[in-house]
């Protein structure tokens, strides 16, 4: 079964045909919200709102070890993220859809394993590559199914949130070599691949990052609106050719 977790901008999933909700009780605490159960495209998935169905949770106190550890005892055999993000690369303008493939985390403070302390022995995990690959493939062959164009590749900045970067920070996670800049694929993908749980994500570049483009002078938020509703769209199509594959 697939599991599908939305960001900002997909609180749900408007062409899931629902079956069922499902509150979820974890040793981590409670998830975002009740698991939604349905089918896409004639596939059995579940849907997680990341931020509460609402939009009322703040990047930095997602319960994150809660929302993966539920997916995967409902029988979730893949996760895909979907996340808004902030374009850094020149190319990577508002609108346009990213598969990545690497992370790089600046977020302090949060539940990031599975493994704190207690009877079970530690697991060191190897994140080289941080997004399973051939979940990574399927997302990229469902985009091109869905005629929606997706970017192969990237570098996603985990900044820590809820507020927006400066110019001088966006300034230095392109010399570090990040090419767009979220705050929530850390620790999802790692607590991912704890569990065994293959791990990719879609990402909408939903605004140029700060001091970058039409966000010289600010970040326009009446415009990030907009784009969100029309990427989301393209994303629906996107899940929807990946259920059919």
């Amino acid at each position: 079964m697939l599991a599908i977790m939305g960001g900002t901008g997909l609180t749900q999933l408007s062409n899931l045909e629902i079956v069922r909700r499902e509150v979820a009780r974890t040793p981590y605490g409670e998830p975002s919200g009740a698991l939604t159960f349905g089918s896409l495209a004639g596939r059995q998935v579940v849907f997680l709102a990341r931020h509460g169905y609402g939009h009322t949770i703040p990047p930095h106190l997602v319960n994150y070890r809660a929302n993966i550890w539920a997916l995967k005892h409902a029988k979730a055999t893949a996760l895909v993220s979907v996340a808004s993000v902030g374009g850094i690369r020149a190319d990577l303008e508002p609108g346009v859809l990213v598969v990545p493939d690497q992370i790089i985390d600046y977020t302090w403070g949060r539940k990031n394993t599975y493994f704190d302390g207690g009877d079970e022995p530690v697991r060191h995990i190897d994140l080289t590559h941080p997004y399973d690959a051939a979940l990574r493939q399927r997302l990229l062959t469902a985009a091109a199914r869905a005629g929606e164009g997706a970017v192969d590749g990237g570098v996603y900045a985990v900044t820590q949130g809820p507020r927006l970067e400066t110019a001088a920070e966006v300034n230095k996670l392109e010399r570090d070599g990040a090419d767009v800049i979220g705050m929530t694929a850390m620790p999802e993908a790692a607590l991912a691949r704890e569990l065994d749980l293959p791990y990719a994500a879609i990402n909408v570049v939903v605004n140029a990052a700060a001091g970058r483009a039409s966000s010289a002078e600010g970040i326009r938020f009446e415009r990030i609106e907009d784009v969100v509703q029309e990427s989301m769209g393209r994303v629906r199509h996107i899940l929807e050719a990946l259920c059919q594959d």
